[in-house]
């Protein structure tokens, strides 16, 4: 049987399918010959989600071979995909047009379906996620039917919708004219950091910063427009502290060459201070031994009804540990002080919540689960890890 592995390694599948469909009628035929069998379909990106939001037991669903720029109107600022397009590779043929992504995180691997399905995003307060730029979509529903999306009603389910409403073949986004970005890199005590930390964050348009434990030190990383035109695509490299300026889509991203797994957790923005320093004050306690940084972001609110900023300003703290080391132990003595705070789980990344704590998170998440199963009340698009938080 095929086998199928996400990015970390963190999880596999062998499902009795494994397919790569590069067309949409192809897609929409593999859901057909699914549904008349009785079987589940899952849609799989890159594979950076480091939980089992992909497994199936039936069929995975590459969407690697389904890419490419169909259309792009710089007058309009919308730009259409195909589903599978890897973000670097959508920036840069977005770059080409004239267009670029108003913010972007800092990995640019993954496909852009599953960079919309799980709510992937950067750093900025006035920023929301790469999934409130979804302006339409065509996606093959539970019975193998094309479905174009751009009812304002209906964006917001879709948004952040983990593959449950149907699988995403194209993609239209919002974009914005290319610009240019100053980066600068700086490290400082992480007393210090937080004593800068409102001041950063509101004197720059998109910062963040990274604490590493055993050190004390925190890496702090500003970005911000200039009108200077890079004369290449590709700016100089940047490790460690300094400044570089170039095109937004090759300055967001950073290079990540070490694999990791990873828990994320979004806590209203005026929680994040306090939320920091109690996770920092354990990992100290009982983590001495744990190197990787944890990182500090800012997400402005949006209306995508699972999304983990819906409707509040919002900070995400993540914590890492090395792809080769158990990391559960350690992400589950974390997770109870997120959830202290108010937090709300990355969706492609660690948690442990159960429906009822979802259901008590998310305003619109019944809602969400009702639509779900108006779009396929057979369950297609469930998996043994989706199943049980939304059937």
């Amino acid at each position: 049987m095929p086998t199928w592995t996400n990015w970390s390694g963190s999880v596999t599948a062998t499902p009795r399918q494994l397919c790569s469909p590069a067309s949409e009628e192809e897609v929409a035929a593999i859901v057909r010959e699914a549904a008349a069998s009785g079987r589940s379909v899952r849609a799989a990106g890159s594979g950076h989600s480091f939980v089992p939001v992909v497994p199936a037991d039936d069929v995975i669903l590459s969407l690697d071979a389904l890419a490419g720029l169909l259309d792009a109107d710089p007058a309009s600022g919308r730009a259409t995909l195909f589903a599978g397009t890897k973000l670097r590779d959508a920036t840069r043929l977005l770059w080409e047009r004239g267009l670029a992504l108003p913010n972007q995180g800092d990995v640019d691997t993954q496909a852009l379906a599953g960079a919309i399905a799980t709510g992937t995003h950067g750093t900025g307060p006035a920023y929301g996620s790469i999934s409130t730029r979804l302006a339409a979509a065509r996606v093959v529903t539970a019975d193998g039917a094309l479905l174009d999306v751009d009812d304002p009603a209906l964006l917001p389910a879709f948004r952040v919708s983990l593959g449950l409403l149907g699988i995403f073949t194209r993609i239209t986004l919002a974009c914005v004219p290319r610009y240019a970005l100053r980066e600068r890199v700086w490290q400082h005590p992480i007393d210090a950091c937080l004593e800068e930390l409102a001041a950063n964050i509101a004197a720059n348009d998109h910062y963040e910063f990274f604490w590493f434990p055993r050190s004390g030190i925190a890496e702090s990383k500003s970005l911000n427009p200039v009108d200077e035109i890079p004369e290449r695509e590709e700016p100089p490299p940047l490790d460690g502290p300094g400044e570089r300026t170039g095109w937004s889509h090759r300055i967001y991203p950073s290079a990540r060459d070490l694999r990791f797994n990873e828990m994320e957790y979004a806590v209203p923005a005026e929680a994040g201070p306090a939320c920091f320093a109690a996770v920092r004050q354990r990992m100290v306690e009982r983590h001495p031994k744990v190197g990787w940084p944890v990182e500090y972001r800012t997400l402005a609110a949006d209306d995508a009804w699972l999304s983990p900023a819906f409707g509040r300003p919002t900070v995400t703290i993540s914590v890492h540990q090395a792809a080769e080391r158990p990391y559960r132990e350690f992400f589950t003595d974390l997770e109870p002080i997120f959830r202290d705070f108010g937090g709300r789980p990355h969706w492609g990344k660690f948690h442990t919540c159960a429906r009822a704590d979802l259901a008590a998170m998310y305003p619109r998440f019944e809602a969400f689960c009702a639509l779900r199963r108006q779009l396929d009340p057979a369950g297609r698009f469930l998996s043994p890890y989706l199943a049980p938080l939304f059937a």
